[in-house]
């Protein structure tokens, strides 16, 4: 699947983006030109040779806070993918073979989460844990679970309902030697898709927590933070938050590009299976099909 995908033009545009980013994630705090909480008479400075991106209102330089606050955002997002799909994939897949009380328990916890209101619970969550960025991510991660649950459910269940699958249990075949051989062939292409989406969704989410100033302690530099300082002096620099909004848009891009790449090389069968569980909503909304 990894060799079909690096075919696609899409993918390797992608995959290109998210090295950059991981990039500068790894590397930005040790190249940055100054220290990112250092300030400077230089006030709201414009774009110079000496701050390319020129100066807040404290004096610091913006390039240096941009690429001292990309490993918390970027790492922040990932976390919030990494507990999306561990909280919501694993049970949707157990929730097929371990029997109908397990299978009750998990719809009604993800039931739960997704009438729960998502930023009264983040704000919660970090009012009881701590301001913290990990407290924040724990809860948008937990939060973000459902997809995960109804993708990776819904592929088990196809699976489980196959032919060769009932041939395995009928001639004695464990139920862990099942999901190992035969399920998780099936389900990872989904839950790759609904991946890739997720460190998309995440990383908005997160840009939009530490832009209200929720779940990162002041002056510590992130994305959103760093739009939401330049928002209130648009007057001087009314060009400032294109910066971080770049940056922003463009690792969310990529991420659902990915995800697309993934989705096309995966075939019609992962296609028309997101699709079903994608949108209930629209799904609702639309008349019934003619016999």
């Amino acid at each position: 699947m990894l060799k079909q995908l690096l075919q696609l033009r899409s993918a390797r545009l992608a995959l290109g983006l998210l090295a950059l980013v991981l990039l500068l994630a790894l590397v930005g705090p040790l190249v940055s030109p100054y220290p990112p909480l250092a300030g400077s008479p230089e006030i709201l400075a414009h774009p110079s040779a000496k701050h390319l991106l020129g100066t807040d209102y404290l004096g610091r330089d913006v390039l240096s806070r941009l690429l001292s606050g990309s490993p918390v955002s970027v790492r922040a997002a990932v976390q919030v993918a990494l507990i999306a799909l561990f909280v919501g994939a694993l049970p949707g897949v157990l929730s097929v073979y371990l029997g109908s009380v397990v299978e009750w328990l998990t719809l009604r916890f993800v039931d739960t989460l997704i009438a729960l209101p998502f930023l009264l619970f983040a704000v919660s969550m970090t009012a009881l844990l701590g301001n913290g960025i990990t407290q924040a991510m724990v809860s948008v991660g937990i939060l973000l679970a459902p997809a995960n649950y109804r993708v990776s459910r819904a592929a088990a269940l196809s699976v489980a309902r196959s032919q060769y699958v009932e041939a395995a249990m009928l001639s004695g075949a464990t139920l862990s030697w099942i999901v190992r051989k035969h399920v998780w062939s099936k389900v990872l292409p989904p839950i790759a898709i609904t991946l890739a989406s997720t460190l998309g969704h995440g990383l908005v989410v997160v840009a939009s927590l530490t832009f209200l100033g929720i779940g990162v302690r002041p002056p510590e530099p992130t994305w959103g933070g760093i739009l939401a300082s330049d928002l209130g002096y648009l007057s001087y620099r009314p060009y400032a938050p294109l910066f971080p909004t770049c940056l922003i848009m463009s690792t969310v891009w990529a991420c659902n590009l990915l995800a697309d790449a993934i989705r096309d090389v995966s075939g019609e069968s992962g296609r028309l299976l997101l699709e079903r569980v994608a949108s209930p909503t629209a799904r609702a909304a639309q008349p019934p099909r003619q016999p």
